[in-house]
């Protein structure tokens, strides 16, 4: 089973023609697959757009009436995943944003090779992909950070389009409730400090090339360039130190 994870915060506007998308592309490649998203307490349209397309797609809804943030509901999504799948060492989880600028193609591509024997499979964004803003900030957090990107197992550990084998997820939230979250971050840096969580529960790590559509979102950036690099100084330097597995 392939679940598909979308945090969603007020994204009426691209989330349900994201949701008819992924319906085209997975249903051509032919593999079971669920739709989860979490409604982030959003205050627009989104709850109405997500009721309608229950009815059609194979949808689940949970939903925040406070808001989370980016970092807290990845990790909701990714928790119910794990409680959810029926078949941990098979089922797989990918991380998809609301607002279309990742596309649901690449899904496709992280699946191929996450059944290829890989546990993470990491999206890698070429910096001439982003914005101005976004790649002077993407430059400066992988230069001036590199105390803590150094040890990274990808060479992007900022990307946000992430597959992961649900015995991944599993074994990194064994010891960690809800009440002790994984991630604190936001964005950027809530990506990060994901990856440094799972990545010691993983065999095998792989990277694959990503594009972004900055063309088909409709609503402002909510990118915070400055915020963004605080955050990202603040995730500790130990990040991607090994933790004792068990077999």
């Amino acid at each position: 089973m392939i679940y598909l994870c979308i945090p969603a915060h007020n994204e009426a506007s691209t989330v349900g023609v994201l949701l008819w998308k992924i319906r085209n592309v997975l249903g051509e490649f032919g593999r079971d697959y669920r739709i989860v998203v979490h409604d982030d307490a959003s205050s627009d349209e989104t709850p109405e757009v997500l009721q309608r397309y229950r009815r059609s797609l194979p949808l689940t809804v949970l939903r925040s009436d406070e808001h989370l943030g980016y970092g807290r509901s990845v990790e909701k999504l990714l928790r119910h995943v794990s409680n959810e799948a029926p078949y941990p060492k098979r089922d797989c989880a990918v991380v998809l944003q609301a607002d279309f600028t990742e596309r649901p193609d690449d899904v496709v591509t992280a699946v191929k090779i996450l059944e290829g024997g890989v546990d993470i499979v990491a999206g890698s964004i070429e910096v001439g992909e982003l914005h101005r803003m976004t790649r002077a900030v993407h430059w400066a957090s992988r230069t001036l950070l590199h105390k803590i990107f150094a040890k990274a197992p990808v060479s992007d550990p900022l990307a946000g389009l992430r597959a992961y084998r649900v015995i991944v997820l599993k074994k990194a939230f064994r010891d960690r409730s809800e009440q002790n979250p994984i991630i604190s971050a936001e964005r950027w840096a809530a990506n990060v400090e994901m990856l440094g969580a799972l990545a010691p529960h993983a065999r095998r790590i792989v990277e694959m090339p990503v594009r972004l559509r900055y063309d088909l979102r409709t609503r402002p950036s909510r990118f915070r360039s400055w915020r963004t690099f605080i955050e990202l100084a603040r995730l500790p330097k130990a990040l991607w130190s090994p933790e004792e597995e068990e077999e």
